[in-house]
């Protein structure tokens, strides 16, 4: 199955409670109007698009019909388009191309973090480059043993401890193991019990100068994975991960698949100005994808 199939048919549920029902809307109008509008309003706020963005995107949308000078409503699907493809801005440029690239995936237990990073190294052994994954969540036993099945599947080299061990200490290793062996690329999974929310950030910053004492500029990426299926919950684990690790460089997206809610990648991007990067839309390593906001538009319109 192609990218572009895979991303339609993953958006499916999101395309049926957000792009299918404005179309049905705008069907019933022989005009653009205010009445109009409300209801195209009304959609994107149930679709978790945000009050905020879905304001700017309907000031936008009224704006752009006057531009173009058009009441008609079979135009409004395409200035639309226009719209949420402009609010979700352009891609992001690379953040380093130093070698070892070092990555450090934050979230959430749940959120799919365990799994982005072992798909993302299974992505990168498949373009011919040598991955090193770091077991850095030695909390949970279980994601110790999940990743290293994903080492095995992409052939990546894996450092890990023992269950309850110092996080930073794998870490350590791992930046250690990383230049003896010329990896390409490292990916550090960390641990995600935001209950013990203070105790973890300062894990996490401790991971994150444990890495940038082994190289400069390392991590190159603080990636944060986000349930899609938590709607506008997103939003607060954001600010939260941000704000105690002094930024993100970009977030990935998970399970859009399994939600109709997908329109909180609109309100990502007002909300947050951290770029979407990656996107889950199933369970195959393919359904992680390169976020790319035109075809993302495309997908949930055509």
């Amino acid at each position: 199955m192609g990218v572009v199939r895979r991303l339609r048919d993953g958006l499916a549920r999101t395309r049926d409670g957000l792009a299918r029902r404005i179309h049905q809307a705008v069907g019933q109008y022989d005009r653009i109007d205010e009445d109009l509008l409300e209801e195209i309003e009304a959609i994107l706020l149930q679709t978790d698009v945000g009050v905020e963005t879905t304001l700017r995107i309907i000031d936008g949308l009224r704006g752009r019909a006057v531009d173009r000078r058009t009441r008609n409503p079979d135009d409004l699907m395409g200035l639309l388009r226009e719209e949420m493809t402009d609010i979700l801005g352009d891609a992001p440029a690379p953040v380093s191309d130093q070698r070892p690239r070092v990555i450090m995936i934050v979230g959430v237990n749940g959120s799919g973090k365990t799994t982005t990073a072992g798909k993302m190294a299974a992505r990168y052994a498949g373009e011919g480059k040598k991955v090193l994954i770091a077991a850095a969540d030695t909390f949970r036993a279980a994601a110790i043993d999940q990743l290293e099945v994903w080492a095995r599947r992409a052939e990546a080299d894996f450092i890990r401890h023992q269950h309850g061990s110092d996080p930073s200490a794998v870490v350590y290793d791992a930046m250690q193991a990383a230049a003896a062996r010329d990896a390409d690329v490292v990916i550090i999974d960390t641990a995600g019990r935001l209950h013990t929310r203070d105790n973890l950030m300062e894990e996490l910053k401790k991971i994150k100068r444990t890495a940038g004492k082994q190289m400069d500029g390392a991590p190159h990426e603080v990636l944060l994975v986000l349930d899609g299926t938590t709607g506008q919950n997103a939003l607060s684990q954001a600010r939260v991960f941000s704000e105690a690790l002094g930024g993100l460089t970009g977030i990935a997206l998970t399970k859009l698949d399994g939600t109709a809610r997908g329109g909180i990648v609109f309100a990502i991007g007002v909300h947050l100005g951290i770029p979407v990067k990656l996107i889950g839309v199933g369970e195959q390593i393919e359904d992680l994808q390169d976020f790319d906001a035109p075809a993302f538009v495309d997908a949930l319109f055509n």
